[in-house]
């Protein structure tokens, strides 16, 4: 039996940073999941959309989530989903042999499953693999909504712990987790823009793009939040929003990997068929990025420097 985890605060959706032959850069990828665990996030996801799940092979899916749960102690959420539930629990499996903690589970796309044959799926992987599992519905990317019933349906599996909303419908979210209190079930913002209003209806965390270059930025985001500090919380959105608007502005994970590159964190090289980021997105991108680099202030209207180094409290230890 799975024992419930908690899944509260900032889960970055890493990036998969690829050499220009086209292969996993795996150094960057054990420095780049050192730094976040470093700067206070709750866990990591890998091998997620972010992550370019889609362009991997499976060995090459489970070498990146075995790569990252060696390379740090806070857990790791593996993606692992597929269209077809056969092919889905397979991956489950081997991520768990790998070392992930827990799986996140896009649901089936291109097939569009009825509401019947969407639960059988999630319940097939629950009952398969015993992990604590998160739903993850994003229609953008899939073609198909996961129904509400279906999520509250799933939340009663001891393996099926949580839901990620990338809807972009936050009525969804609040009745999701209206109807699941008497579980022990959590919901995730999946959109960086919505995060701050998810929190406000009962979202315990992120699991986010941004974070990614601004992981001690959107943790003080979510913890102030989740802490009821909303005036801090909103101050930090604010500071963090045209960041997120940029992250969007191409399809993920090209901003986000090219947000990388300018700090020198990561390529920004993309499996085709994607592309690079264009050239007057990458100056726009750059700019915000310096205004974050760059002096703000607080609360309080103190001057400080944009990386939070001197207005944030140290990281709780995890």
């Amino acid at each position: 039996m799975t024992r419930h985890t908690d899944f509260r605060g900032v889960y970055p959706a890493i990036t998969t940073p690829f050499r220009e032959d086209d292969r996993i850069d795996v150094d960057c990828l054990r420095e780049n999941a050192r730094r976040l665990e470093n700067a206070g996030v709750s866990g990591l996801v890998p091998v997620g959309t972010t992550g370019e799940s889609a362009t991997l092979t499976h060995d090459e899916h489970v070498h990146v989530v075995e790569t990252v749960a060696d390379a740090v102690s806070i857990p790791v959420i593996a993606g692992a989903g597929s269209n077809s539930t056969r092919e889905a629990i397979e991956l489950a499996d081997r991520s768990a042999e790998a070392g992930a903690d827990a799986l996140l589970l896009i649901s089936p796309y291109y097939n569009k499953p009825e509401p019947a044959g969407m639960e059988a799926h999630f319940e097939a992987i629950a009952d398969a693999v015993d992990l604590p599992q998160i739903v993850y519905n994003v229609p953008g990317r899939t073609g198909r909504d996961v129904p509400i019933d279906t999520a509250v349906s799933l939340a009663g599996h001891e393996n099926v712990q949580g839901y990620k909303a990338a809807s972009g419908d936050l009525g969804r979210l609040g009745e999701i987790v209206e109807r699941t209190q008497k579980e022990e079930f959590d919901v995730l913002s999946g959109e960086d823009a919505l995060t701050l209003p998810s929190l406000s209806l009962g979202a315990t965390g992120a699991i986010s793009v941004a974070a990614n270059v601004e992981p001690e930025r959107t943790v003080a985001m979510v913890e102030a939040a989740l802490e009821g500090e909303y005036d801090r919380a909103r101050s930090l959105h604010r500071e963090l929003g045209s960041l997120m608007r940029a992250l969007f502005w191409e399809t993920n994970p090209i901003p986000i990997k090219e947000a990388l590159a300018i700090r020198d964190l990561a390529p920004a090289k993309t499996r085709s068929p994607l592309s690079r980021l264009s050239a007057d997105r990458r100056d726009a991108l750059e700019a915000i990025l310096a205004d974050l680099d760059g002096e703000g202030t607080d609360d309080a209207g103190h001057e400080t420097d944009g990386r939070l180094s001197e207005r944030t409290e140290p990281a709780p230890e995890r």
